[in-house]
């Protein structure tokens, strides 16, 4: 079964003067099937155990540059595709700025349209997207999820299942996770050295308010 693992980077804040980030990036894993990321995920716990008596959940941000480039060359050898949105928010609306889980299904839709477009998976098939967890709250929660399967559903005729999970409940996002990290290192501080190491598994990358 086709899967699409969904994580973000950056965040949807616009106080620029007091640390906000330039750009907030939405990045997107398809595959056949997930069990090629968690097996990635797995192979690094079990590396950092041999160091470290205990492994929490991996977070790119938080890690060693080794590790994260031993799970990136990983993730670049997987049968897997990358599609990304890179949002420059100071071209943002201002209304948009006020309504930011608007703003977030709205830029999440585009990433999807895009894939759906290009037809890189299977879509004949119930398709099963995964997003990482970024609300506590259930009604936004729920409106995603409805929000992004009635769109894909009507638009494209394509049975869209949307879960929500944390990391830790779904060790494929963790490798989300870092893709995603790695390619806002290129956009938000000019560093393209853990960028260059996907680069190869990416198949789109579109700038929306360039």
């Amino acid at each position: 079964m086709p899967y699409i693992l969904l994580d973000e980077s950056g965040d949807l804040g616009f106080s620029f003067r007091k640390g906000s980030s330039k750009f907030f990036i939405v990045t997107i894993i398809f595959t056949e099937s997930k069990r090629n990321l968690e097996k990635i995920a797995r192979r690094v716990h079990k590396t950092l155990r041999k160091k470290f008596k205990k492994v929490g959940v991996l977070h790119a941000y938080k890690e060693a540059s080794i590790t994260r480039q031993r799970l990136l060359k990983d993730l670049a050898k997987t049968d897997c595709g990358i599609l990304l949105v890179i949002l420059n928010k100071k071209k943002v609306f201002t209304k948009l700025q006020d309504e930011k889980s608007v703003l977030y299904n709205y830029v999440t839709n585009i990433l999807l349209e895009r894939l759906m477009n290009k037809k890189p998976i299977p879509i004949d098939k119930p398709i099963i997207l995964i997003a990482a967890q970024r609300e506590t709250n259930k009604f936004l929660n729920e409106n995603f999820k409805s929000y992004l399967s009635k769109q894909i559903n009507n638009n494209h005729k394509i049975s869209l299942k949307v879960e929500i999970a944390t990391p830790a409940e779904e060790k494929s996002l963790q490798v989300v996770d870092f893709a995603s990290w790695a390619i806002f290192r290129k956009y938000e501080f000019g560093d393209d050295s853990y960028y260059n190491l996907v680069k190869v598994r990416i198949i789109e990358e579109a700038s929306l308010f360039p």
